[in-house]
């Protein structure tokens, strides 16, 4: 499977797609570092977010001769990345929802299912996106198809954001006492922990 040329890593702890592409702004309330700078970084997520089926030849083959509309793409992918955050956030801080980010959600979910079929699989069905490989806007699809499903699911109940002041990355928290409060304990917990002790030690 062909790789994006990228050195890009995501952070994929977020418990669900839809949150783990919304965390792909890191020190979103402080610096915003921007962790999408390029259309091929927008692929590479998807590669390592396993959303692609096939290579993704075609797609960088098409960001070659197509600059422009890579471009474009991006953009559009951020701006539904922020639509998205907009409305988890809102849940997770118990405020009102927007409206115009719904609205968008559900615009990009409606063009979204009309290239998701229904194919027999066996003894089974399964979820097929058709045209993965070919449309640039396709990492859209699964992302929009995640979203809705996790504000349809019991699991929002669920939804968290990282107690770290300069993080708001989102997770799902499974853990059996419901207390985690960080999107990473070895990243922001540790980070937080180190910070508070080295001020107790300064003011003692």
């Amino acid at each position: 499977m062909s790789e994006p040329q990228t050195k890009t890593q995501f952070d994929l702890s977020g418990g669900n797609l839809a949150l783990d592409f919304v965390n792909t702004v890191s020190h979103r309330p402080t610096l915003a570092i921007e962790r999408l700078p390029g259309y091929r970084s927008l692929v590479a997520f998807g590669m390592q977010a396993r959303v692609y089926p096939s290579n993704v030849d075609k797609l960088l083959n098409r960001d070659n001769l197509l600059p422009g509309q890579g471009k474009n793409v991006l953009q559009r992918a951020v701006q539904f990345r922020e639509a998205l955050y907009a409305i988890f956030s809102a849940i997770v801080e118990h405020r009102t929802v927007p409206g115009k980010p719904v609205g968008l959600l559900n615009s990009t979910l409606q063009e979204a299912m009309t290239h998701g079929m229904v194919l027999p699989d066996n003894r089974r069905f399964i979820w097929q996106w058709i045209g993965m490989d070919t449309h640039m806007d396709s990492i859209l699809w699964p992302i929009a198809r995640s979203a809705a499903n996790l504000l349809l699911n019991p699991d929002l109940v669920h939804l968290r954001m990282c107690a770290a002041e300069d993080c708001a990355w989102l997770f799902l928290d499974h853990t059996k006492n419901q207390r985690r409060r960080w999107c990473d304990m070895k990243v922001c917990g540790n980070r937080v922990k180190a910070r508070r002790y080295y001020e107790r030690v300064k003011a003692e």
